[in-house]
């Protein structure tokens, strides 16, 4: 065996960061995902997909976006599906236990008098040692996936005549892809066929929210669900507006296209009404639709745009800045207008550096979606709000369309391509790296008060 000391620094730098391993490790999977998409027996017509197809789709379900560039059902064969299948719940699983253990490390690696503090309130992050915390995550995939499997496997051979082996890959196909975030479905048309159906929408839309809120949130409530006094801020913070966008979400969804005959307009109002509430889930990062989003009003697609670029909850399948990053930058803006020399949250004070974190995520993530809009703008003649709908779909690793993605150049695919790997990891490798990087300076400068605004 080598010893540390021999290893060369630069190898043994990589080592020791967990952030630049998470990314090694996805890049991997994404690698090999394209190389068994390659594969002629993937496809189900001759030959194999092409280099820029199967990485952009490897990508995608390693992700967990959902953005396709070829229809699903019909491009890829049945061990081409099982690939996708199978990097969907990699990329789920890594994503919940690199961000939960990635979160155990920081917290870990804390000083003694802030981890004595913490401790009360980031139960959610000190989850226990890392077994436990894989454990957890397994647990938790199998039992949600299994449930959903069961109910929409029974559906599809019960309501829809679909043999029972169809039904049953279907039924655990659409499970996987739901609870991962991820929106890849086996219809041409996604979930457009079952619009009016509960029995499929309602479970799926759970298991699209109970996976984006996060393992540490899932976690703390399976202990704590009868106490909410005792959860912490986090769970606190994730929950309350998580359910804040969801009705929000779904009030906005269907004023805008309640007369749209084109969306909701044709439905009846039970119809319009479960419609509403699964566009509003969807834009969580799940990918999933059951409405045509080509033909929804602009203003539908710019509202989808912020729901999707806020995304879910941290150390989750989902995607997006977090929602706990936009509501802590909400309580910034709340106290600075109230003049309050310090920002507070469900009767805690922010920490500063949680604050600039925050502030650091948001603004990266507008200039990476700004960037990318106006390459595409360039490389092609499509509209702006399609472009920009389909750049945040990218970056927040939802999987919505408009349609355009298979129109784009090769060069757009690219582009889409590198943007979902960098919306799924920089968050969680930044945010990280960020934390693990604290410095203590031992002077202070003096204060600068530069003109604002």
């Amino acid at each position: 065996m080598v010893s540390p000391s021999r290893l060369r620094p630069s190898t043994w730098r990589v080592i020791r960061h967990p952030a630049q391993a998470v990314v090694l490790g996805f890049a991997a999977t994404t690698g090999l995902g394209t190389l068994l998409l390659m594969l002629p027996v993937s496809r189900s017509g001759e030959g194999g997909a092409p280099f820029v197809t199967a990485l952009f789709t490897s990508t995608s379900a390693v992700c967990v976006t959902g953005l396709v560039i070829v229809d699903t059902p019909s491009y890829w064969s049945g061990f081409g599906e099982a690939v996708i299948m199978a990097l969907i719940q990699v990329g789920g699983f890594g994503i919940m236990t690199f961000a939960s253990l990635l979160g155990l490390l920081v917290w870990r690696r804390m000083g003694l008098r802030t981890r004595l503090t913490a401790a009360a309130e980031t139960k959610a992050v000190g989850l226990g040692d890392v077994r436990s915390v894989v454990k957890g995550v397994v647990k938790v995939s199998l039992v949600i996936e299994a449930a959903t499997a069961l109910c929409l496997t029974l559906r599809f051979w019960l309501a829809y005549d679909e043999p029972f082996r169809t039904a049953l890959y279907h039924g655990v196909f659409h499970a996987v892809s739901a609870f991962n975030n991820a929106g890849f479905a086996l219809y041409s048309d996604s979930l457009m066929g079952f619009v009016s159906d509960p029995w499929i929408c309602l479970p799926i839309s759970l298991a699209v929210i109970i996976g984006g809120v996060g393992f540490p949130v899932l976690f703390e409530l399976r202990k704590e669900f009868r106490r909410p006094r005792t959860w912490s801020l986090h769970t606190k913070m994730t929950l309350s507006m998580t359910a804040f966008l969801l009705s929000t979400g779904t009030l906005f969804v269907i004023a805008n296209e309640w007369s749209n005959p084109a969306t909701l307009g044709s439905l009846d109002t039970p119809g319009r009404l479960l419609a509403g509430f699964f566009q509003a889930v969807m834009p969580r990062t799940a990918g999933f639709n059951s409405l045509d989003y080509a033909q929804m009003n602009e203003s539908t697609l710019l509202g989808t745009s912020v729901l999707m670029f806020i995304g879910g909850g941290s150390a989750g399948t989902a995607g997006g800045i977090k929602v706990t990053t936009f509501l802590l930058l909400f309580f910034v803006i709340y106290a600075e207008v109230r003049g309050e020399r310090n920002v507070v949250a469900f009767d805690r004070r922010i920490d500063d550096r949680a604050m600039r974190q925050a502030l650091t995520i948001v603004l990266l993530s507008i200039g990476a979606v700004t960037t990318s809009t106006i390459a595409l703008m360039e490389m092609t003649a499509l509209s702006t709000h399609d472009v920009l709908f389909e750049v945040v779909s990218a970056f927040a690793t939802v999987g919505l369309s408009t349609g355009i993605t298979a129109d784009l150049p090769a060069g757009g695919h690219l582009v889409l391509t590198a943007l979902m790997f960098l919306g799924r990891l920089g968050p969680i490798t930044l945010v990280s790296a960020l934390a693990m990087r604290e410095r203590q300076r031992l002077y202070e400068l003096p204060e600068g008060r530069p003109i604002i605004g």
